[in-house]
């Protein structure tokens, strides 16, 4: 069995698509998902092997959800769309396949053939993926989209990942490692990423360690490890 997760912002459409899955006999549903945050959370969870993915979603769409999973979990992709002026930006993304609301039963069939293909192949997903210039972040029951050009730095702890701007600290479910490689932010610390624009300055300590002293007046920490690279960032 295929484990699959849809994501769909309208409700009868996941249920729809979900009907046609298990009638096939060949998925499993590991989640059916309103949004891309929701989405998020379910693929760490989960680890479904394909994303039934809706492309028009308010606040993120499918193809910024694509750029904010980790490349680890990524699984095989579909696209769901009710507009065929996507399909084209669809397979530019290299999706597995993609397939025009009204989903017909004929074509989800040659879907399935193209998925089971490439599950047998074993080949990983490898998506051309856009840089994130807007992080979701959770606050109460709202999705705040903070742009990256406004976060100072961006924290890890036991409770998650937090980015933080001039209007505070915003938890988000992307991790350090997207952060990093698709948001621009720089690694200074096993904990910490920094945006390098709101640098001030280095303060040198013992043993190798330093501290960044930002344009607002907060500090973080550079580990040993981080430090070399952080100098060259700043042309130091």
């Amino acid at each position: 069995m295929i484990r699959a997760l849809i994501v769909d912002d309208e409700v009868h459409a996941r249920e729809e698509l979900e009907a046609l899955l298990l009638e096939t006999g060949e998925f499993q549903i590991a989640g059916k998902c309103a949004n891309a945050l929701e989405a998020l959370k379910a693929i760490k969870r989960e680890r479904p092997e394909v994303l039934f993915l809706d492309i028009q979603m308010p606040v993120v769409n499918g193809f910024e959800l694509l750029s904010m999973i980790d490349e680890e979990i990524m699984p095989n992709v579909v696209f769901i769309t009710a507009y065929d002026e996507y399909a084209l930006k669809a397979f530019e993304e290299s999706a597995l396949d993609y397939v025009l609301k009204p989903i017909e039963k004929e074509r989800l069939a040659k879907t399935v053939h193209r998925l089971k293909k490439s599950l047998g192949e074993g080949s990983h997903p490898d998506y051309a993926r856009p840089e994130i210039r807007r992080i979701p972040c959770v606050i109460a029951n709202r999705i705040k989209l903070i742009n990256a050009a406004e976060v100072e730095f961006v924290r890890s702890d036991l409770a998650g990942v937090y980015v933080v701007c001039p209007g505070g600290e915003f938890y988000t479910e992307l991790t350090l490692k997207v952060l990093e490689t698709r948001a621009g932010f720089v690694r200074c610390h096993k904990q910490y990423l920094v945006n390098i624009d709101h640098v001030d300055e280095i303060v040198l300590q013992d043993n190798l360690l330093a501290q960044m002293q930002l344009k607002s007046g907060r500090c973080i920490p550079v580990s040993r490890r981080y430090l070399k690279k952080i100098k060259e960032e700043l042309g130091l």
